[in-house]
């Protein structure tokens, strides 16, 4: 059938290959990109459909800029980290490279030192600051160092100078005991320590700090900045330094009460040997004071010391260096002081011997020195105990009364002095040395010794009878004898016996006030003397030593007397001296036979007159009581053939005393001193007179063919005229003999 009317298709060729896939085509490029359409949210509160999108929520904002802090103090804090570190590598590095070598760092003392010896050249007192021999790790005792780390640093051997173990523990521990963190316990190490013993290598210079106190005060500061700096220059120590040689630089240098700088002066202090011989006690009983060298010094509380030393040898047994046996051992047998050290004899001594030589060789000297002196320790230690045991039995508790002693030979060497009752001092009041007091009828054989001097007589008579004179400006002055009564005729030696008064003035007045000033000034009182009439009777300020002194003089025959107590001054490792002494004795005063008549008349007040509570069974002495006016002052100065001693009590305020005079408790301390050091003497007779008819030293009775004196010329009589006791005498006869009838 036919397709009329439509159009054919044109014929093609069958394909003999099949034909190739066509490569799908590529999208065409937009201009615009089409996003996928996210999923549409429900807005809150129904409603559908799409629509632009919601800002992030405002809560999200304070977590995006907290996120972007942090990171930027991160980078900060690491890139901070790396700086500080530098400075502080640089920092050490400084420090390390400016510090000089060991044995420059060793000694740190601004003074030097000054050992006082005593009379046997025994050690008994150190002033300035006290350093031994050099010592190190290998030389000293292996128990000191190992109480050194146990106590102070355990971790001593393991950090780089700092612990920060121990600061977190330290600041935890002063935070709950109510403290700052930085407040109390420091957690510092032991090389820290060092480094604040070495003031970060910051010497003392006098130009910059006023006193020692002030440099040493700036060097020990606890701020913030300080402690930094502490570290910092612990870490350049560790740099420079071996631990066994930071060891050695804090054996050294660290401080342990009673002026001991280093661990050897400290052990000669305490212990009288060196450091290399300290046992496992000793070295606890030093490490312990580390931590408060004068609460914890063996001299202030010899019982707390050895309690703290049982802490420091638990401690050694913890850390592994005493066995429990030892331990137990040491704990049960503590330490104890040195024979010296135990004593503590002579703190007013030496301060005396310190103020009395030139400040360059004592009080500020840069040298290391040794002074002998006169003192004896065990007169020393019976005037001590004397004074303790009469204001213990014979004075009211609680009494504010004070007493002073000074003992020495004929020559001044003085061998024992007491400044006052509490002994155990250093730059105390010293009422011995400083107090000047009204000295009273102590002042009297002055009086005595001008008359003699004059050639007046032992026995000598002066009439005790109402007395008055008159004072230009004053009026009319009487003096009155202390019983209120009147003796009449008295011979010099009952007068001075009794302690009578109106003859004192008497005879004052007789040989001239002038006389009586010289020769006490001669004897060594200088002090300003009355210019009155009451010169007579001791109205002059004297000290006790110079007051004793001048009793000295009457005891050797009548020359004076310069109290002293260095023999022998030097330098450590000088041989030769810089200063000796021999003795103190000066130029004659009054003849030598007048000082034995003045000796016997001082021995009758002991005998029999106001001073006969210092007697000695066997053993003769000559001295005088004092009281001073109101009762302010008690004196009691007397002598032996050996010493002379002195004994002064009263009040510093010048209070009176109730019922004490020099014939009392300072005669009877007197006799308490006396006994113990005369215990080991051999008695010897008084240089005096022996007057016919009374006991010789052997307890016989002089005669007629005996020596009428020991050791002087017999002639004592004066020359020409008519004494005052042969006119008293001639006159009582012939009373006598118009009484009786009797002829010429």
């Amino acid at each position: 059938m036919s397709q009329s009317g439509q159009k054919r298709p044109a014929l093609v060729a069958d394909k003999r290959y099949p034909a190739k896939k066509a490569a799908p085509k590529k999208p065409a490029r937009s201009t615009t990109t089409k996003r996928k359409a996210a999923p549409k949210r429900r807005r809150s509160g129904g409603g559908g459909g799409g629509g632009p999108r919601k800002p992030r929520s405002i809560l999200m904002w304070p977590f995006v800029l907290i996120g972007w802090v942090l990171r930027m103090l991160w980078r900060l804090m690491w890139k901070g980290a790396v700086v500080t570190a530098l400075i502080i590598g640089v920092a050490v590095f400084y420090f390390a490279s400016t510090m000089p070598e060991l044995n420059a760092m060793l000694d740190g003392r601004a003074k030097g030192s000054v050992t006082i010896l005593d009379r046997y050249g025994e050690v008994y007192a150190w002033r300035g600051d006290q350093r031994g021999r050099t010592i190190t790790t290998e030389t000293v005792s292996p128990h000191l160092k190992n109480a050194v780390v146990a106590t102070e640093d355990k971790r001593f051997y393991g950090h780089f100078g700092l612990s920060p173990r121990g600061i977190a523990s330290a600041v935890r521990i002063n935070m709950s005991e109510g403290r700052g963190p930085l407040s109390g316990h420091g957690g510092s190490t032991l090389t820290q320590q060092v480094a604040k013993l070495l003031c970060l290598g910051v010497p003392y210079d006098p130009d910059v700090w006023k006193t020692e106190a002030a440099y040493e005060a700036d060097c020990r500061q606890g701020s913030l900045w300080r402690k930094m700096k502490e570290a910092v220059y612990a870490m350049a120590l560790e740099t420079k330094f071996t631990k066994d040689e930071i060891l050695t630089i804090y054996m050294n240098r660290a401080y342990l009460g009673a002026g001991s700088f280093g661990f050897d002066a400290a052990s000669q202090r305490y212990f009288a040997i060196p450091a290399s011989e300290l046992n496992p006690a000793q070295a606890a009983m030093l490490s312990g004071m580390l931590t408060a060298p004068s609460r914890f010094a063996p001299t202030n509380n010899l019982k707390r010391s050895q309690d703290r030393a049982a802490t420091v040898l638990r401690l050694m047994n913890e850390q592994g260096y005493l066995s429990d046996t030892e331990t137990a051992q040491y704990q049960q047998n503590p330490a104890v002081l040195s024979k010296a050290a135990k004593a503590q004899a002579g703190g007013y001594f030496a301060d005396w011997i310190m103020g009395d030589l030139p400040a360059f060789l004592t009080r500020k000297t840069t040298e290391d020195v040794i002074i002998k002196t006169t003192l004896d320790p065990r007169i020393q230690k019976s005037a001590e105990n004397a004074m303790a045991k009469i204001f213990d039995e014979k004075v009211s508790a609680g009494s504010k009364a004070q007493a002073s002693i000074v003992v020495m030979s004929a020559d001044g060497a003085v061998r024992g002095l007491v400044g006052g009752r509490e002994t155990r001092v250093t730059g105390a009041f010293n009422r011995a040395t400083q107090a000047k007091r009204q000295t009273g009828s102590a002042f009297k054989p002055f009086v005595y010794a001008a008359a003699l001097d004059m050639g007046y007589q032992w026995d000598d008579f002066v009439v005790d009878e109402p007395y008055c004179l008159n004072i230009a400006g004053s009026g009319e002055w009487c003096p009155k004898n202390y019983t209120k009564n009147y003796y009449g005729p008295v011979s010099f030696t009952e007068a001075l016996a009794k302690s009578l008064n109106i003859p004192a003035v008497k005879v004052s007045e007789e040989v001239g006030r002038e006389a009586v000033r010289s020769v006490a000034s001669m004897f060594g009182i200088e002090s300003d003397l009355a210019a009155g009439p009451a010169l007579a009777l001791g109205a002059s300020d004297g000290t006790l030593l110079e007051t004793t002194g001048a009793y000295a003089g009457i005891l050797n025959g009548g020359s004076s007397v310069t109290p002293y107590g260095l023999t022998e001054l030097r330098l450590v490792g000088d041989r030769d001296p810089l200063m000796t002494q021999t003795g103190g004795i000066g130029e004659r005063v009054i003849s030598r036979e007048a000082a034995a008549q003045l000796t016997y008349m001082m021995s009758r007040v002991v005998e029999e007159g106001t001073g006969t509570r210092a007697r000695i069974d066997g053993l003769e002495i000559a001295g005088k009581t004092g009281t001073s006016q109101s009762a302010r002052d008690a004196w009691f100065i007397a002598f032996t053939a050996d010493y002379v001693m002195g004994i002064w009590m009263g009040y510093d305020d010048n209070t009176p005393l109730k019922g004490v005079t020099g014939g009392g408790l300072p005669a009877e301390m007197w006799r308490e001193a006396m006994v113990n050091i005369q215990s080991q003497l051999v008695p010897t007779p008084l240089p005096m007179i022996r007057p016919r008819g009374t006991p010789r030293f052997d307890g016989r009775t002089m005669s007629s063919g005996d020596s009428q004196s020991i050791g002087i010329p017999q002639n004592n009589s004066r020359g020409g005229g008519q004494s005052v006791g042969e006119a008293v005498e001639d006159a009582l006869i012939g009373v006598l003999r118009s009484i009786f009838g009797q002829g010429n």
